[in-house]
C-alpha cells in the first residue's frame, strides 16, 4: 500500500472513533432503536465468534476448537477470571487435539 492510502485509512478510522462521543448528545434515538442497536451488536459479535470457532480456511475447524470455545464460553458466562477462561479453554483444546490425534492400536 502506498503511504497516502494508509494515511487515508488512519484518518477515516480516527474520524469514526471520534464521531461517537461527539454525536452522543446531538443525536436522540428512540429507546426502541437504542435497544435494537444494542442487540444487533451482540448478534454481530456472536456471529463472529461462531464463525471463528467453527471454520478455518473455509472448512470445519474440528471438534477440539469447538470444545475449547464452548468451555471458555461457559466459564466466561459463570464469570470466571479472564486468565482462567483463556488457560482452561486452551488446555481443553490442546487435550482434545492430543487425544484425537493419538493413533488407535
Amino acid at each position: 500500500m502506498t503511504l497516502g492510502i494508509v494515511l487515508a485509512l488512519a484518518a477515516g478510522t480516527y474520524a469514526l472513533r471520534v464521531a461517537g462521543p461527539l454525536l452522543r448528545d446531538r443525536l436522540r434515538l428512540p429507546e426502541r432503536w437504542r435497544w435494537s442497536l444494542s442487540v444487533a451488536s451482540l448478534v454481530l459479535l456472536g456471529a463472529f465468534v461462531a464463525t471463528s470457532a467453527l471454520y478455518e480456511s473455509g472448512s470445519f475447524a474440528g471438534v477440539a476448537r469447538v470444545s475449547g470455545v464452548a468451555v471458555g464460553g461457559v466459564l466466561a458466562w459463570r464469570r470466571a477470571p479472564f486468565v482462567v477462561v483463556v488457560l482452561v479453554a486452551a488446555g481443553v483444546t490442546a487435550g482434545m487435539r492430543a487425544v484425537l490425534s493419538t493413533p488407535v492400536m
